[in-house]
């Protein structure tokens, strides 16, 4: 084979390989990371020992990927009429629908038994439940049907975190379960300020999000009144979970400056302040994560 042939091969798989990883939404598995790991450190209050760290990462990537695979290969009807989506590597033909249901479908349900072998049973229910959830209920009917999609779906995306905890105490706490409702309150003013820049896109494919269902006053309310929820939840969680000043700093300051955010869309003209909203959104919740593994490390 000559040089240039052997390129053009390394190039083809390096390609394949890479839009095989968008597949799986690299975006939605760097929350995973973000939550769990902290979630982990807090509930073992310590470092948890990295093979229970990479074995329950690892379960939720396969869980989180496979979800992904599976929701394009569901709307690749959709995503071949957005612009935001069409370069998606099913819509751009360069990975055939079949083959990305197939990849998904294994990742996902290979996520179950890593977990229950490696990590505990608890942890591999609720990261196949994530899985089914998100490919059944959110891709094939809440997507599609309803304006409560953004919230509802994010049952799935909120579980990273109970995961963790549960890798950890092989139950289901109050601490955990205040994770999981700090995720699953700020995914909506996160999404929205999103998904009010995109609102013609989405009703260009008919999808009832609420922008496009009840309008963009409507949806900016709705983002002020999730985040004042999710920044409310923050504080509740550094109480029941019996954090100290750093926590409580960064929950206060990062949840004041949410609402100032989500508030400035609200008080502006059309998507105002969306863009900054949605970078804010991502830094807030890193942060906020952050701070509780650093506090405890602190104040251990």
């Amino acid at each position: 084979m000559s040089a240039a042939a052997a390129q053009t091969v390394r190039s083809t798989w390096g390609e394949r390989l890479r839009d095989y990883f968008v597949l799986t939404k690299p975006s939605i598995m760097l929350l995973l990371l973000i939550t769990t790991v902290p979630a982990m450190v807090l509930a073992a209050d310590g470092w948890p020992g990295w093979a229970l760290v990479a074995s329950t990462v690892f379960g939720g990537m396969l869980a989180a990927g496979g979800a992904g695979a599976v929701n394009m290969y569901i709307d690749r009807d959709i995503d071949a009429i957005m612009t935001r989506t069409q370069s998606r590597p099913i819509p751009r033909g360069a990975v055939p629908a079949k083959h990305a249901a197939i990849f998904g479908v294994t990742l996902g349900l290979a996520s179950g038994p890593w977990l229950y072998f490696t990590v505990n049973a608890i942890s591999a229910a609720l990261a196949l439940g994530a899985f089914v959830f998100y490919v059944f209920a959110y891709s094939l009917y809440l997507k599609r049907r309803t304006l409560h999609n953004t919230v509802l779906g994010g049952v799935a995306g909120a579980l990273p975190p109970l995961i963790g905890w549960a890798a950890v105490t092989g139950s289901l706490t109050v601490e955990g379960l205040l994770l999981f409702f700090i995720v699953f309150y700020w995914q909506p003013p996160h999404f929205w300020a999103l998904a009010l820049g995109l609102a013609e896109d989405y009703r260009r494919a008919n999808i009832p999000m609420m922008p496009v269902v009840l309008g963009e006053r409507e949806t900016k309310r709705q983002t002020v009144l999730y985040s004042i929820l999710t920044w409310a939840v923050t504080l509740i969680f550094g109480a029941v979970a019996r954090m100290n000043l750093i926590y409580f700093g960064v929950a206060f300051l990062g949840g004041a400056g949410f609402v100032w955010c989500a508030w400035r869309i609200a008080r502006g003209q059309g998507t105002e302040g969306t863009r900054a909203m949605f970078r804010y959104s991502t830094l807030y919740l890193a942060a906020l994560f952050a701070a509780m593994v650093l506090d405890r490390a602190v104040f251990r």
